[in-house]
């Protein structure tokens, strides 16, 4: 999945080996537009808006690729209704799972630690510690997967269109291949800084017990979400300083676990994906450049 300034595409190989687009352009909301040059307030609207349309996205994927050729899915006549739910859907799980990894790393640091450790930046540290071995052990159970694997291999191959697109190189196969699966404004950044930021900002909050203390952090989720965000803008905008560049190897480094070399076949439908997003977007008012695409990883 590519998402440019004015359109968001998906691009899956059906099983008689043809590649389907599904297309969809960015609602402009005024309220949207509004709330998303408001410093802190921008990172949480960022966030929900890419959930439900990623959902959306791989709704499509999943129903697509299961059909036969010439097939078409049923229901059709409510599929507004489907794609609302299934934003729906995609917004509550990512704030469930969110309040998830928030609240069990900070019960485990209460039960396991409170009683060993008193200072308060040392506990949050140890906190921290757990929601990372928690994140990097989820990811490396569900990579073992053969469909997620195969998620992953998608999510490489979207840096390597990236990194050669922005390298100026043509996007053939060939071209895109020799790039790496690793890309600096990977959402996978946006994980770690999470990690990071809650660490600094919990230890400005003491706690009286560990259900004060999950309390506390659940509330401050939409703090925690709005100051990564910045920084990872800041980060973004840096990241050819030759010193603070290194703000971004935390993300880098999770992408090992993200991202996982496509095969040919598997670029060819990353290229497509792209190839039609950039075609959608210069047929918009304003043209596509270096600054005006994302991804969906």
């Amino acid at each position: 999945m590519f998402g440019g300034r004015h359109a968001q595409v998906t691009a899956i190989r059906r099983s008689d080996g043809n590649i389907e687009t599904f297309e969809s352009t960015r609602q402009v909301s005024p309220l949207l537009v509004f709330l998303k040059k408001i410093p802190l307030i921008r990172g949480m609207v960022a966030l929900v808006e890419a959930s439900a349309s990623g959902s959306r996205h791989l709704q499509f994927a999943t129903e697509r690729y299961e059909l036969e050729p010439g097939e078409e899915p049923e229901g059709t006549t409510s599929r507004l209704q489907m794609i609302l739910g299934v934003a729906v859907v995609g917004v509550l799980s990512l704030l469930i799972g969110k309040a998830v990894f928030t609240a069990l790393p900070a019960f485990l640091a209460s039960v396991l630690f409170d009683g060993l450790v008193t200072n308060l930046i040392l506990q949050n540290l140890i906190e921290g510690a757990i929601k990372t071995a928690l994140l990097l052990g989820y990811l490396l159970a569900i990579s073992q997967t053969s469909v997620i694997k195969r998620v992953f291999q998608y999510h490489g191959a979207e840096h390597k269109v990236i990194n050669a697109y922005e390298s100026g190189v043509e996007l053939t196969i060939e071209n895109v291949q020799k790039q790496s699966t690793l890309h600096y404004r990977c959402g996978s950044s946006f994980i770690i800084l999470t990690v990071i930021v809650g660490v600094v900002l919990y230890s400005f909050f003491s706690y009286e017990n560990v259900w004060d203390r999950i309390f506390t952090r659940l509330l401050l989720i939409p703090v925690v979400v709005g100051l990564s965000y910045e920084l990872l803008r800041i980060t973004n905008a840096l990241r050819d300083v030759p010193v603070l560049t290194y703000l971004g190897y935390p993300g880098l480094w999770l992408q090992k676990l993200t991202t996982r070399q496509p095969d040919d076949e598997q670029v060819e439908v990353a290229i497509a994906a792209f190839n039609r997003m950039y075609e959608l977007d210069a047929l918009a008012a304003e043209p596509v450049n270096g600054s005006t695409f994302v991804h969906s990883g």
